[in-house]
Parts: C-alpha cells; structure tokens; sequence
C-alpha cells in the first residue's frame, strides 16, 4: 500500500539529509535540532549536473545523477546515510477525501485504494501509493479528511535507485511542492504576528520552471507551473559570447563574464522575471477571489540577481524579499554566512526535505 521506503508522508525517522533532484543540480542539506527547539543548519552542498542527466522531472541518467549525488554527499561532510527525496509535483496525483472516523488502519487502506480507483487513471499495482490523516473533517467532525498522493511506481524506484548508487538510502518520498511550503510556512511564522493574514506569494524560480505557490494563514490558495527560468539566461550567455551551455552555466554562477554582461543581459532577464511575475499575479486575481498580495518572496537560483527584489517590487507594488530557508537558523561551525545567504535561495526543497527529520 505505502511506498516500499516508508511511507510518503512518514515522520518517525532517524536524522537524514535532505537531497534535491532538479533538473540543473543536486542540493544537499542536513539540519540539527528540531521545529520546537529551533533548527541549525549543519552543513549544505550543491553539485552540478550535465545537461539532460534530469528533464522535465524524469530522471534519463540514473548513474550521472547518482555521482552527483556523491559528490555533493562528500562535499557536505555528512555522515548521514538516510535522505529524504522529494518527486516532482507534476510527477504526483494528491486528492483530499472525507473517510469515516474510527476506521482501523487496515480498514483505512483498504477505503482508501478503492477512493483512489476513482481519481487515478493507472492501474493500482502501477502506483505508488499513500495517504495521510488531516484531521476532523471540516463540516462533519466525526468523519476523517485524508490526503491522498499517488505517483508511478518507476518514478519512485528511479529516485530511489539514485539514493542506492550512491551510498544512501531513501527512508522519506516527499513532494517538492510539499517541501517547498514547509519551508516557506516557517519562514512565514518570523514575521510580526507569525504572518496572520498575509497573502503571501512565493515564486521559486527553477532552470526551466517557475513555481508560483500563494498562501493565507498556513494555507495554500493558489498553485501554479510557469515555463520560465533560469535557463534563459544560461543560453543568452551562451549566445552572446560563443559559449557551450556547459560553460555558460559554469561563467553564470561565477560572474566570469565581461562587463557588459550586466548591463545588456543580466538587467534585461531580471526585467523579465519582473514581467514574468506580474503576469502571474494577474492570473491569481482573475481566477481567484483575492484582489492583493501582501508580501511576495522569490527563490531559486536567480532570485540573488543583483536588483531583482527592487525591480519586482516596483512593478508589482507588493513588499518583495529573498525567501532565505535558513531564516532564524544558527549556522553550524565552518560554514560562511555570507556564503550560506547567497546559496540559501537555491536550497528551499532540500531545506524543506531536511525538516521532515522530525516530523
């Protein structure tokens, strides 16, 4: 019934790493302490990935991505062999369904494979397959609501085999979407009043997706994939200075690239992102029944582009900030913590995956 690593929302684990697959590179992240007595960062790495070894959520490149992995494991100086990984959102069916209360866990099961019959259009035995008790239901208390979350079954032992080849082994199968918001949520809650009724948008700018997640008082409203990111200006530089992707890549972490690179490509790709953002709160006030956004926050690699939180907060008039995952952390000796911010923008999964430590 539940995915053969645990289950997908399973808490009772020993310490782990958080490790993210994207599509550009391997995160790593391992947290200490706990969300009641406060988390510290222990230590992070990111690796590189080469191009294609992940596409669209899939990984083609098991053996690539499992030595990146490796490597990033060894860079971080872990010593944890349990991680948590996360599967894509799009790669996951989740559904919300009202049960019975005081079913058994057995009797549970077996309601929930025939609910997921209805919503999932593969056969049973080609899913993976998990739920987890919400509480109460909401207009029925002595019912039960639970999520439901389902992915094929080759995308779980794709990631999981990638955790194996490389030494470790896979005990939690979040969802990047999931992960996203758990460390957003915390974030959220160092706000003045813990962010009661803010609307808070938060744009998690990938490679070659933007995730837009809006959430109110601990709840997400709205969720939305935007094809955009940081890939475009990857084959800008690569365009502009006769560059392989590869190199580009490489000269546009390190700022290796001639002075006019700001000004002719930088600015112009962070006025995209502006454009890009804006087009996307419109979407959010048409098609739901909020009209404001409180506080935008941006993630991801780009989100560090010099300028970027000005622009975006002139063109939407809302409050704009860096989401630093690490907010309120203490840092774990040898790490830089001017470093650390720079990267944190990069590391919201693995921090988010690094958190289901405790539950």
């Amino acid at each position: 019934m539940a995915f053969d690593l645990g289950a997908l929302f399973s808490s009772k684990n020993p310490p782990l790493i958080g490790v993210d697959l994207s599509s550009s590179s391997v995160k790593v992240v391992e947290l200490a302490g706990t969300a009641e007595t406060g988390f510290r960062l222990e230590r992070y790495a990111i690796e590189a990935l080469p191009k294609g070894a992940i596409a669209d959520g899939n990984i083609e490149n098991i053996e690539a991505v499992s030595e990146a992995v490796r490597r990033a494991v060894r860079k971080s100086g872990t010593r944890a062999r349990n991680v948590a990984l996360a599967l894509p959102s799009a790669a996951v069916i989740t559904k919300k369904i009202i049960l019975p209360g005081g079913l058994s866990e057995e009797a549970l099961e077996v309601q929930v494979e025939s609910e997921a019959n209805q919503y999932i259009p593969f056969a049973l035995d080609e899913v993976s397959l998990d739920f987890s008790v919400i509480g109460p239901a909401a207009n029925a208390p002595d019912d039960v609501e639970l999520l439901l979350a389902a992915s094929r079954k080759e995308k779980v032992e794709d990631r999981v085999a990638v955790a194996q080849a490389a030494g470790l082994k896979a005990v939690i199968m979040d969802i990047e979407s999931h992960a996203t918001r758990a460390t957003a949520d915390r974030v959220i809650r160092l706000m003045p009043n813990e962010g009661e009724g803010q609307i808070v948008a938060l744009f998690l700018i990938g490679a070659s997706t933007t995730t837009i997640s809006v959430t109110l008082n601990d709840q997400p409203i709205y969720e939305r994939e935007q094809a955009f990111g940081g890939n475009q200006l990857t084959q800008d530089i690569a365009r502009a200075y006769g560059l392989s992707a590869e190199e580009a890549e490489a000269k546009k972490r390190t700022g290796d690239l001639p002075e006019n690179y700001e000004r002719d490509l930088l600015q112009p790709f962070a006025d995209n992102i502006a454009l890009e953002v804006t087009r996307a709160l419109q979407f959010f006030f048409t098609s739901t029944p909020y009209s404001r956004v409180d506080q935008i926050l941006l993630a991801g690699g780009c989100a560090v582009i010099p300028g970027l939180v000005d622009v975006v907060g002139t063109r939407s008039q809302a409050a704009t900030s860096i989401l630093n995952p690490f907010k309120g952390m203490d840092l774990g000796a040898g790490l830089r913590e001017k470093q650390a911010r720079l990267d944190s923008p990069s590391l919201v999964v693995a921090t988010g995956l690094a958190m289901r430590r405790n539950g």
